[in-house]
C-alpha cells in the first residue's frame, strides 16, 4: 500500500506557515522518517495525511486512491501519538481491540486479534491490566498494537519515543522497526531525533519552512547532503566558506586543501563540509591536507572524545572526534571533503 503526496500545499488560516508544494512517495512497506527544525511543517504533513487537517491543494493518495475528500474515520490509517492517547478506563486488551469494536468486528474475533498483537509486541501477559499499571515504553507498544489491529492502509508515527528515557528509546526504537517490517506497514514517522530517523528509516525526508529540501537514504542524507541547510541539520559538522583555487584544490583562506572540485571553475565560491569522524588526529608530516593548530574544548564521551581543534586564521574551530584528541595537527582526506554549492 503506497502513500503519495503530490505537490501538496497548505496554509494555516491567516498565516503563511504550512506546506509548500511538497511531493513525497512512500513505497509499500517502506518507513520514511520526516525531520526538520521546529515549525518546518512535519506535524502539518502528518495531520493532512491522517485527515485531521483539511483544505490543502495537491493530492494525497493511498494506493492510487485520492484521500483529499475522505474523512478521518474512512481513511483506514493507524496513528501512534506522542501522548499514546490510551483509554485509562479500558484494559490493555480492550485498548488494542478498540478500533476493531468501532468497525463492528465480533467480540471473540477482535479479542483474539488483540491478544495476538499483544503477544507480538511482547505484552501478552499484560492483557488484563489497566494501562496505568504499565511503564511508558509498554504503553507505547500498546498504542502501536492498537494502530496495527485495524490492519491499516498506512501507519503514522508522531514523535512516538520523545516522552521516554534515552535508554528505553533505543531498545523500543529497534522493536518498533522490527514490528513495522514484520507487518510490512507503509509508515510515515515524524521525529525531531536525528539518530532515531537515521537508525529506523529506509529513507529520510527533511523539511524546512514547509518545503522538502531532500529525501534520501540515511547514508546519503548524512554523507551527501543536497544543501548547506541539510548539512547543518543532519549530524554534527564543520562548515567553512571556501573557493576553488585550481583543479582539485580549495582555498579556505587559512589553508589550501586537496579536494575533488569536479567541473567547478577557479574562483567559484562554495562551502566545504567536514564530519568530525573524518578528521585524523596528529597525522605524520607530509600527510595530505595536514593542518597545524591546537586542541581546544574537549567533551569526554566514553569510547571517544569530541573536541574543538583551533586553527590560526580559521573563522571557527574544526569539530573533531577520536579516541585521543589531536595536540598539534589534524588532517582530512580529500575524499572526505564534501563541497556544497551556493
Amino acid at each position: 500500500m503506497s502513500l503519495l503526496l503530490d505537490t501538496v500545499s497548505y496554509n494555516y488560516p491567516g498565516s503563511t506557515h504550512g506546506l509548500h508544494e511538497v511531493s513525497l512517495d512512500v513505497r509499500t512497506g517502506e518507513l520514511v522518517a520526516v525531520i526538520g527544525p521546529s515549525g518546518s511543517g512535519k506535524s502539518t504533513l502528518l495531520k493532512l495525511v491522517s485527515g485531521l487537517e483539511t483544505g490543502h491543494t495537491g493530492r494525497i493518495a493511498l494506493d492510487g486512491e485520492d484521500m483529499s475528500r475522505t474523512p478521518v474515520h474512512r481513511r483506514h490509517i493507524g496513528m501512534v501519538f506522542q501522548s499514546y492517547a490510551l483509554f485509562p478506563h479500558l484494559s490493555v486488551l480492550d485498548n488494542v481491540a478498540y478500533g476493531l469494536k468501532l468497525r463492528k468486528v465480533a467480540t471473540a474475533e477482535r479479542r483474539q486479534r488483540a491478544q495476538v498483537l499483544l503477544d507480538t509486541v511482547g505484552l501478552g501477559e499484560y492483557a488484563r491490566r489497566a494501562v496505568a499499571q504499565l511503564s511508558g515504553g509498554q504503553q507505547q507498544r500498546v498504542a502501536l498494537a492498537r494502530a496495527l489491529a485495524i490492519d491499516p492502509r498506512a501507519l503514522l508515527l508522531d514523535e512516538p519515543l520523545s516522552a521516554l528515557d534515552a535508554g528505553v528509546r533505543g531498545h523500543l526504537r529497534d522493536q518498533i522497526r522490527a514490528i513495522q517490517q514484520r507487518f510490512g506497514a507503509t509508515t510515515l514517522l515524524v521525529t525531531h531525533d536525528q539518530e532515531e530517523a537515521l537508525a529506523m528509516a529506509d529513507r529520510v525526508a527533511m523539511l524546512k519552512d514547509g518545503r522538502l529540501l531532500q529525501i534520501a537514504t540515511p547514508r546519503e542524507i548524512y554523507e551527501e547532503p543536497a544543501s548547506r541547510a541539510v548539512a547543518e541539520f543532519v549530524g554534527l559538522s564543520t562548515i567553512l566558506p571556501a573557493k576553488v583555487a585550481d583543479l582539485n584544490k580549495l582555498d579556505l583562506g587559512f589553508a589550501q586543501l586537496a579536494a575533488p572540485t569536479g567541473m567547478r571553475a577557479p574562483g567559484t565560491a562554495l562551502h566545504v563540509l567536514v564530519r568530525p569522524e573524518h578528521i585524523a588526529a596528529d597525522p605524520a608530516p607530509g600527510t595530505p591536507n595536514r593542518i597545524a593548530g591546537r586542541c581546544g574544548a574537549q567533551r569526554y564521551l566514553g569510547s571517544l572524545t569530541r573536541y574543538d581543534f583551533e586553527v590560526p586564521g580559521a573563522p571557527r574551530p574544526f569539530l573533531a572526534e577520536s579516541a585521543r584528541p589531536a595536540t598539534e595537527a589534524i588532517a582530512i582526506a580529500p575524499e572526505h571533503l564534501r563541497l556544497l554549492d551556493h
